[in-house]
């Protein structure tokens, strides 16, 4: 559930949550949360799974020997770590309320049954509401960023031929890398939950499509406009008062509706640019003009 990977050394939370422990041992070190719930988890309360597999490698239930699929209810023991099948358990444990663990005969309750998959929950199983996924939060391993440096990290399942000719492009065409070097990719904006935009920046694809981009394989998302961000949060008026020779006139600021407009003028009185300005026109309860008597345009 952490690495969205298959797993090599299973445990799992209270809940049912399965991880593989070389993946969740370093995020609780860094964060000691669940990275699915976000909530609090101790190393101590893990389970350690004891998943049995066929002659072919495939997991499966060591009760009936079916292979365990997206489509299996499967529930372990707490106190074993065993995992079983849950037609199995259901008949031979909860029916005739006979708590043993059918591998190892060691005594169990009710609530130390954990359901690992159930297939009428899908929602366990919905990667866009993992806590670490819609925070972006990652444990970042040395050797696993020097592997990505490598373009056959990203090559998850080739065949010999395949192989075969990445290697042989690889040593013919030494050119790749002196251009690589030369080119240089563009300053990326800070992003975060502020100015996180819905879409993504779309660098995966331009650089797919074009050889004269810098090759992009992860998505990002694109970085909202500083004054569209800083915009939406102007909700009050403003209010600036212009000194006059006839007394001081008051002015209310529609900064709620109009903020870009509202700021520039703000920031024009800061640096005194209407200081001396000569009004040569009043038109009464509507405006009154200044700063080009003759019309020229020339002030």
């Amino acid at each position: 559930s952490l690495s969205l990977q298959p797993f090599e050394y299973p445990v799992c939370t209270q809940d049912g949550t399965v991880f593989d422990i070389l993946s969740i041992l370093p995020w609780i070190k860094k964060y000691g949360t669940n990275p699915i719930t976000g909530e609090k988890l101790d190393a101590k309360s893990l389970i350690k799974l004891n998943f049995a597999k066929n002659s072919e490698g495939k997991y499966h239930c060591p009760v009936l020997f079916t292979v365990f699929t997206n489509n299996s209810h499967i529930v372990a023991i707490k106190t074993t770590g065993n995992v079983f099948a849950y037609e199995v358990v259901e008949q031979l444990n909860i029916k005739p309320k006979s708590y043993k663990d059918l591998l190892t005969d060691e005594p169990f309750t009710r609530q130390d049954i954990v359901t690992l998959q159930d297939p009428t929950n899908l929602d366990k199983f919905n990667v866009s509401n993992f806590f670490h996924v819609k925070n972006n939060l990652k444990v970042i391993d040395p050797e696993e960023e020097k592997a990505k440096l490598d373009p056959s990290y990203y090559l998850k399942n080739t065949n010999t031929e395949t192989r075969e000719t990445l290697l042989e492009l690889y040593k013919e065409f030494k050119g790749d890398d002196i251009l690589a070097a030369t080119m240089k990719a563009p300053e990326k904006k800070k992003v975060d939950k502020l100015n996180a935009a819905h879409y993504s920046t779309g660098a995966v694809s331009a650089s797919f499509t074009s050889t004269a981009m810098v090759p992009e394989t992860t998505h990002e998302a694109a970085a909202i406009e500083e004054d569209v961000v800083r915009y939406q949060y102007v909700k009050k008026k403003g209010y600036v008062r212009l000194h006059t020779n006839k007394g001081d006139l008051n002015l209310e600021l529609h900064c709620d509706m109009t903020p870009r407009t509202c700021e520039n003028f703000i920031k024009l009185c800061k640096k005194n640019y209407y200081d001396g300005t000569i009004f040569h026109r009043s038109i009464r309860n509507f405006v009154i003009q200044g700063g080009d008597p003759t019309g020229t345009g020339t002030g």
